[in-house]
């Protein structure tokens, strides 16, 4: 039967060129805008304070060195060694195959802008501003404390991960591990505790906008190539 002689209900049920755009995709810019406005008010507060660590990093750091001990060190470890730059590159190439072994092309690529993003941004960023660590630091000792490339690493990848798999599990195991990064980098004083928040403000605005800004992308791209299917990932 040709084209002009189906019926009409035949006629809509085709697939659509393309899918909705995301509802969530607003939703996520108005927390990365708003994450923004948060990392620069810490970031001028911390700037207005000379870098000198502020009366709550004292309060945490001091409550650290308190409750430490050898068993708590070696836990507090465990991220600060997967959370590292190896074991970041490992983690990220390992989720990145699997999305190309699942087809998920644009997750893949995803994940792999953000976490470029997070890095090419927090790196420098930590160096000009060259805040100074806890003398007593366990961990690293350069002058590039703020903000936590840990916590803001940890932080894109959980939202990242939570945004593409759309799994509730996936949203409350990342975020465990996002709090116990944050502890970490604490309890070995490699960080003060403004160091961390600024690490999960910069996290939640990279994972976000990068999400966000891929997504847009997609839904043109799609508007543009009707033989591209709406599910294509």
């Amino acid at each position: 039967m040709t084209d002009a002689g189906r019926a009409p209900a035949e006629q809509i049920a085709l697939p659509a060129v393309s899918a909705e755009p995301d509802a969530r995709r607003p939703v996520a810019v108005v927390i990365g805008v708003a994450g923004i406005v948060a990392f620069v008010v810490l970031r001028v507060v911390v700037a207005l304070g000379g870098h000198h660590p502020l009366q709550v990093d004292l309060w945490w750091h001091d409550l650290m060195v308190a409750t430490r001990s050898d068993a708590s060190v070696v836990i507090a470890w465990v991220p600060g060694i997967v959370g590292g730059t190896l074991g970041m590159i490992i983690i990220g190439l390992v989720l990145i195959a699997l999305f190309l072994w699942r087809g998920r092309r644009w997750d893949a690529a995803t994940l792999a802008a953000a976490m470029v993003v997070v890095v090419g941004i927090g790196a420098p960023m930590a160096a000009v501003i060259a805040r100074v660590r806890p003398a007593d630091s366990l961990a690293e000792s350069v002058d590039t404390s703020f903000p936590s490339g840990h916590t803001a690493v940890a932080t894109t990848v959980v939202i990242i991960l939570g945004l593409l798999l759309r799994r509730w599990w996936v949203w409350a195991v990342g975020a465990a591990w996002v709090v116990l990064m944050m502890w970490s980098r604490t309890h070995l004083l490699a960080h003060w505790s403004s160091d961390v928040v600024a690490g999960l403000l910069e996290g939640i605005v990279v994972a976000t906008l990068t999400w966000s800004a891929i997504e847009a992308w997609r839904d043109r791209r799609a508007a543009r190539s009707p033989d591209t299917p709406a599910t294509e990932s």
